[in-house]
Protein backbone atom coordinates (compact mmCIF):
# COMPACT_ATOMS: atom_id res chain seq x y z
CA UNK A 1 0.00 0.00 0.00
CA UNK A 2 1.38 3.42 -0.94
CA UNK A 3 1.74 6.06 1.74
CA UNK A 4 -0.84 8.24 -0.05
CA UNK A 5 -3.44 5.46 0.08
CA UNK A 6 -2.57 4.76 3.73
CA UNK A 7 -3.15 8.39 4.64
CA UNK A 8 -6.47 8.41 2.82
CA UNK A 9 -7.71 5.24 4.54
CA UNK A 10 -6.47 6.09 8.04
CA UNK A 11 -9.46 6.39 10.43
CA UNK A 12 -10.26 9.86 11.74
CA UNK A 13 -9.16 10.37 15.35
CA UNK A 14 -12.01 11.55 17.59
CA UNK A 15 -12.03 12.39 21.29
CA UNK A 16 -15.48 11.31 22.52
CA UNK A 17 -16.38 12.82 25.88
CA UNK A 18 -19.05 11.43 28.23
CA UNK A 19 -20.68 14.22 30.23
CA UNK A 20 -23.66 14.27 32.56
CA UNK A 21 -24.92 14.52 36.08
CA UNK A 22 -23.85 12.11 38.80
CA UNK A 23 -24.99 8.48 38.38
CA UNK A 24 -26.67 9.12 35.02
CA UNK A 25 -24.82 6.10 33.63
CA UNK A 26 -21.85 7.74 31.88
CA UNK A 27 -19.35 5.09 32.93
CA UNK A 28 -21.77 2.27 32.17
CA UNK A 29 -22.23 3.63 28.65
CA UNK A 30 -18.49 4.22 28.21
CA UNK A 31 -17.84 0.64 29.36
CA UNK A 32 -20.45 -0.66 26.92
CA UNK A 33 -18.69 1.06 24.04
CA UNK A 34 -15.28 -0.01 25.29
CA UNK A 35 -16.32 -3.67 25.49
CA UNK A 36 -18.08 -3.56 22.12
CA UNK A 37 -15.15 -2.08 20.22
CA UNK A 38 -11.99 -2.78 22.26
CA UNK A 39 -12.98 -5.55 24.70
CA UNK A 40 -11.98 -3.25 27.56
CA UNK A 41 -13.79 -1.19 30.16
CA UNK A 42 -13.10 2.46 30.82
CA UNK A 43 -13.89 2.80 34.53
CA UNK A 44 -15.50 1.43 37.67
CA UNK A 45 -19.26 1.62 38.27
CA UNK A 46 -20.63 2.12 41.79
CA UNK A 47 -23.91 3.12 43.41
CA UNK A 48 -21.96 5.61 45.56
CA UNK A 49 -22.14 9.06 43.93
CA UNK A 50 -18.97 10.45 42.34
CA UNK A 51 -17.25 7.10 41.86
CA UNK A 52 -15.53 8.67 38.86
CA UNK A 53 -13.61 11.64 40.27
CA UNK A 54 -10.82 11.88 37.71
CA UNK A 55 -10.91 11.81 33.92
CA UNK A 56 -10.69 8.22 32.63
CA UNK A 57 -9.56 7.41 29.07
CA UNK A 58 -9.57 4.41 26.77
CA UNK A 59 -7.50 5.12 23.65
CA UNK A 60 -7.12 3.43 20.26
CA UNK A 61 -10.71 2.17 20.09
CA UNK A 62 -11.29 0.92 16.54
CA UNK A 63 -14.87 2.02 15.97
CA UNK A 64 -16.84 1.37 12.80
CA UNK A 65 -20.47 2.22 12.10
CA UNK A 66 -22.59 3.19 9.12
CA UNK A 67 -19.59 2.96 6.80
CA UNK A 68 -17.44 5.23 8.97
CA UNK A 69 -14.25 4.08 10.69
CA UNK A 70 -12.94 6.07 13.64
CA UNK A 71 -9.96 5.94 15.97
CA UNK A 72 -11.82 6.81 19.17
CA UNK A 73 -10.55 7.91 22.52
CA UNK A 74 -13.35 7.34 25.03
CA UNK A 75 -13.15 9.96 27.78
CA UNK A 76 -15.30 9.31 30.82
CA UNK A 77 -15.73 12.54 32.77
CA UNK A 78 -16.44 12.93 36.48
CA UNK A 79 -20.13 13.54 37.14
CA UNK A 80 -21.15 17.19 37.05
CA UNK A 81 -23.01 18.52 40.09
CA UNK A 82 -24.07 21.98 41.25
CA UNK A 83 -22.92 21.09 44.79
CA UNK A 84 -21.12 18.25 46.57
CA UNK A 85 -22.27 17.36 50.10
CA UNK A 86 -19.95 15.07 52.13
CA UNK A 87 -22.91 13.89 54.22
CA UNK A 88 -24.35 12.24 51.12
CA UNK A 89 -21.41 9.83 51.03
CA UNK A 90 -21.77 8.94 54.71
CA UNK A 91 -25.15 7.38 53.93
CA UNK A 92 -23.22 4.70 52.03
CA UNK A 93 -21.03 3.83 55.00
CA UNK A 94 -18.08 6.14 54.44
CA UNK A 95 -16.48 7.72 57.49
CA UNK A 96 -16.55 11.48 57.93
CA UNK A 97 -12.92 11.69 56.83
CA UNK A 98 -13.49 9.49 53.78
CA UNK A 99 -16.59 11.49 52.84
CA UNK A 100 -14.74 14.80 53.09
CA UNK A 101 -11.87 13.50 50.95
CA UNK A 102 -14.30 12.15 48.36
CA UNK A 103 -16.07 15.51 48.26
CA UNK A 104 -12.80 17.34 47.65
CA UNK A 105 -11.81 14.94 44.88
CA UNK A 106 -15.28 15.16 43.31
CA UNK A 107 -15.15 18.96 43.28
CA UNK A 108 -11.73 18.93 41.61
CA UNK A 109 -13.06 16.42 39.09
CA UNK A 110 -15.99 18.64 38.14
CA UNK A 111 -13.64 21.56 37.44
CA UNK A 112 -11.29 19.33 35.41
CA UNK A 113 -14.17 17.93 33.36
CA UNK A 114 -15.39 21.39 32.35
CA UNK A 115 -11.85 22.56 31.53
CA UNK A 116 -11.18 19.45 29.46
CA UNK A 117 -14.10 20.24 27.19
CA UNK A 118 -11.80 22.15 24.85
CA UNK A 119 -10.07 18.84 24.02
CA UNK A 120 -13.30 17.00 23.15
CA UNK A 121 -14.38 16.61 19.52
CA UNK A 122 -17.84 15.12 20.11
CA UNK A 123 -19.70 14.91 23.43
CA UNK A 124 -22.37 12.55 24.70
CA UNK A 125 -24.54 14.24 27.33
CA UNK A 126 -25.94 11.33 29.33
CA UNK A 127 -29.26 12.04 31.06
CA UNK A 128 -31.06 9.81 33.57
CA UNK A 129 -34.37 9.17 31.79
CA UNK A 130 -36.08 8.36 35.10
CA UNK A 131 -35.57 11.92 36.35
CA UNK A 132 -36.79 15.31 35.22
CA UNK A 133 -34.55 16.64 32.43
CA UNK A 134 -35.22 20.20 33.58
CA UNK A 135 -32.08 20.21 35.68
CA UNK A 136 -29.49 22.94 36.17
CA UNK A 137 -26.66 20.49 35.51
CA UNK A 138 -28.02 19.49 32.09
CA UNK A 139 -28.48 23.09 31.01
CA UNK A 140 -25.02 24.04 32.32
CA UNK A 141 -23.36 21.26 30.31
CA UNK A 142 -25.31 22.10 27.15
CA UNK A 143 -24.55 25.80 27.58
CA UNK A 144 -20.82 25.13 27.82
CA UNK A 145 -20.91 22.86 24.78
CA UNK A 146 -22.76 25.44 22.71
CA UNK A 147 -20.41 28.21 23.87
CA UNK A 148 -17.42 26.22 22.62
CA UNK A 149 -19.29 25.12 19.48
CA UNK A 150 -18.83 21.44 20.27
CA UNK A 151 -21.13 18.91 18.55
CA UNK A 152 -23.04 16.77 21.01
CA UNK A 153 -25.71 14.11 21.34
CA UNK A 154 -28.20 14.02 24.21
CA UNK A 155 -28.46 10.43 25.46
CA UNK A 156 -31.39 9.64 27.78
CA UNK A 157 -30.17 6.51 29.57
CA UNK A 158 -31.96 3.79 31.59
CA UNK A 159 -34.88 3.55 29.16
CA UNK A 160 -35.34 -0.08 30.22
CA UNK A 161 -36.67 1.09 33.61
CA UNK A 162 -40.42 1.42 34.11
CA UNK A 163 -40.28 5.02 35.31
CA UNK A 164 -38.22 6.23 32.34
CA UNK A 165 -39.91 9.04 30.40
CA UNK A 166 -38.29 9.46 27.00
CA UNK A 167 -41.00 11.81 25.77
CA UNK A 168 -40.29 14.31 28.55
CA UNK A 169 -36.60 14.43 27.59
CA UNK A 170 -37.40 14.88 23.90
CA UNK A 171 -39.92 17.63 24.69
CA UNK A 172 -37.37 19.43 26.86
CA UNK A 173 -34.69 19.33 24.18
CA UNK A 174 -36.59 19.53 20.89
CA UNK A 175 -33.84 21.48 19.13
CA UNK A 176 -31.13 18.89 19.79
CA UNK A 177 -30.16 15.41 18.64
CA UNK A 178 -31.62 12.96 21.17
CA UNK A 179 -30.86 9.23 21.13
CA UNK A 180 -32.44 7.19 23.98
CA UNK A 181 -30.53 4.10 25.16
CA UNK A 182 -30.19 1.51 27.86
CA UNK A 183 -26.46 1.17 28.52
CA UNK A 184 -27.05 -1.99 30.55
CA UNK A 185 -29.42 -3.75 28.14
CA UNK A 186 -28.10 -2.39 24.84
CA UNK A 187 -31.39 -0.85 23.68
CA UNK A 188 -30.79 1.95 21.17
CA UNK A 189 -27.03 1.40 21.08
CA UNK A 190 -26.82 0.78 17.33
CA UNK A 191 -28.73 3.98 16.67
CA UNK A 192 -26.33 5.83 18.95
CA UNK A 193 -23.32 4.36 17.14
CA UNK A 194 -24.71 5.46 13.78
CA UNK A 195 -25.37 8.95 15.13
CA UNK A 196 -21.83 9.21 16.52
CA UNK A 197 -20.44 8.17 13.12
CA UNK A 198 -22.59 10.72 11.28
CA UNK A 199 -21.60 13.51 13.64
CA UNK A 200 -17.90 12.60 13.61
CA UNK A 201 -17.83 12.81 9.81
CA UNK A 202 -18.60 16.53 10.10
CA UNK A 203 -15.77 17.22 12.58
CA UNK A 204 -12.77 18.87 10.97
Amino acid sequence: MSWRLWLKSKPKSINLGFYGEVNAGKTTLANKMGKDWANQEVGIVSEIPHETRTIQKLEKVNFSSNGTKLDLTLIDMPGIASSVNPKEFMRYGLSAGEAMQRAKEATRGIVEAIKFLENVDVALVVIDATKSPYDQVNFTIIGNLEHQKKPFILVPNKIDLLDADIRMVKDAFQDYTVVPVSATQGDGIETLYNTIANMARKVR
